[in-house]
């Protein structure tokens, strides 16, 4: 499965990159007239793009034109900074959600099957059930026999396991997080020095000169920073998700232990 959403992941990258490429040329000339256009024409233009008057800018647009004046180069890393943490992401809650498992149907079916049955047919019960808790479970009653402190041994043990299984993924969001802003200051400070440089060809401290470097040396650190919050917001509520899910395991495995106690005794 993980393999599949990097898969989508790449293809998604690949498509937004061309997208944004073919709208470059366009952003590029446009960028070209606002500069020869007077400095209080540009600012009028801007107080009405953020006061939402004049010419309605469709929103795909927009984006289009910032992430080429953001630079195409630091805008691109950060958009695969962006899918790459998402695949990820969308992955682990699918994992997760599967994972989730009715611990107390659970219990209730392996505590009849051993009336019924005995622990063969418990163990039937256990391998019907998709989860963790129910592999948990069915490792724990393989070792019935050698008793139930194996058994509780074993059930700890084997939960330490899928937990770590539950987790495998999060280094790499956890790098996305880090890395989307870290690209962004990074073409900050490139477009700081660009700007640097512009002004002293130029041989002159022109405002213009000034803000339309430091512009477009912000937007990548917008854009970094919108990335890493996108993906921290994602990698919390798995966080939440692995917390339920290990609570859940633990409750279940000493109300099993208690039932093998009280299966053992009769």
């Amino acid at each position: 499965m993980k393999k599949f959403f990097m898969l989508v992941a790449v293809i998604g990258f690949t498509a937004l990159s061309a997208q944004f490429a073919a709208a470059q040329e366009p952003a590029a000339a446009e960028e070209t007239t606002e500069a020869a256009a007077p400095a209080s024409t540009q600012v009028t233009d801007a107080s009405q793009l953020l006061a939402g008057s004049g010419e309605e800018v469709p929103f795909h647009q927009a984006l289009k034109t910032k992430f080429i004046e953001g630079g195409p180069g630091f805008m691109a890393l950060i958009i695969l900074c962006l899918i790459l943490g998402l695949a990820v992401c969308i992955e682990r809650i699918l994992y997760l959600s599967l994972s989730k498992t009715n611990t107390k149907k659970l219990l209730a079916a392996i505590e009849a099957a051993l009336k019924e049955g005995g622990v063969e047919k418990a163990k039937e019960v256990c391998r019907n059930t998709r989860g963790p808790v129910a592999s948990i479970f069915y490792q724990g009653l393989l070792r019935y026999d050698q008793g139930i402190e194996v058994v509780e041994k074993t059930v700890v043990s084997y939960g330490s396991v899928n937990m770590s299984l539950m987790e495998n993924g999060l280094s790499w969001i956890a790098l996305f997080i880090a890395l989307a802003p870290s690209l962004g200051f990074l073409g900050t400070v490139v477009g700081m020095i660009q700007a640097f440089d512009a002004i002293q060809a130029a041989g002159d401290i022109s405002p213009n000169i000034v803000a339309g470097g430091m512009k477009v040396a912000l937007i990548t650190t917008v854009g970094g920073l919108i990335v890493a919050m996108i993906l921290q917001v994602f990698y919390n509520y798995i966080l939440s998700k692995i917390d339920d899910l290990t609570i859940d395991m633990e409750d279940s495995s000493i109300s099993l232990v208690d039932i093998l106690v009280k299966y053992e005794n009769k």
